[in-house]
């Protein structure tokens, strides 16, 4: 859908573009904007990797592992259904870090693993004991939406990419951004949590 949109878009501005006599400064526009995309895309590719292998080694380390075993009275509360020792909790641990500290793009991996174990997990479910408490095939279980909401509205602490972008684009005061920030997604990650608990219960 968003395909069709944006080429429609273009179509449009190309278009209207033609018609006013601009095909020169759009193709000035084009060409810039691709250099900037480029340049873009290389400033965070630095980002990503650099925190990409910090994450990596923080597991390696054990360092992920313990921060999920101090997580886990939160975690429990959030998923009370998944083991205490089940790896996705680990997974979600470092997720949920990941975008504590603004690393949007390194808590991806996370994220996708979180879900492939709550995946898993709901097959259990299903071919074991609890399996009149598993969800059909094809059907989100109440951990694995909550868990979506969770990282859609996470909490940032230092929203690490925004910076990045800020700084690239010139901006005076590229950290101004994390007051704001804090505030925005502490009350969305609350907003969350409430509306995960209440529709778990009902």
């Amino acid at each position: 859908m968003l395909n069709y949109l944006w080429g429609f878009m273009i179509l449009i501005g190309v278009t209207y573009g033609a018609l006013q006599g601009k095909m020169q400064a759009i193709t000035e526009a084009i060409l810039g904007s691709a250099k900037e995309g480029v340049a873009l895309c290389i400033t965070m590719l630095g980002v990503m990797a650099l925190w990409c292998g910090v994450m990596e080694i923080a597991q390696k380390s054990g360092l992920i592992a313990w921060m999920a075993r101090k997580m886990r009275p939160f975690l429990h509360f959030l998923f009370p259904r998944v083991p205490k020792d089940h790896p996705a909790l680990e997974q979600i641990s470092m997720n949920m870090i990941s975008n504590f500290l603004g690393l949007g793009w390194a808590a991806t991996p996370a994220g996708l693993k979180a879900m492939e174990a709550l995946e898993e997990l709901e097959e259990e479910r299903r071919q074991g004991q609890g399996r009149q408490n598993a969800m059909p095939r094809g059907v989100a279980s109440n951990e694995m939406c909550t868990f979506l909401i969770l990282n859609i509205s996470s909490l940032q602490l230092i929203p690490v990419n925004m910076i990045a972008y800020r700084s690239q684009y010139g901006s005076v005061n590229p950290t101004a951004i994390v007051g704001p920030a804090i505030v925005a997604t502490a009350v969305s990650t609350a907003a969350a949590i409430v509306f995960c608990r209440w529709m778990d219960r009902k």
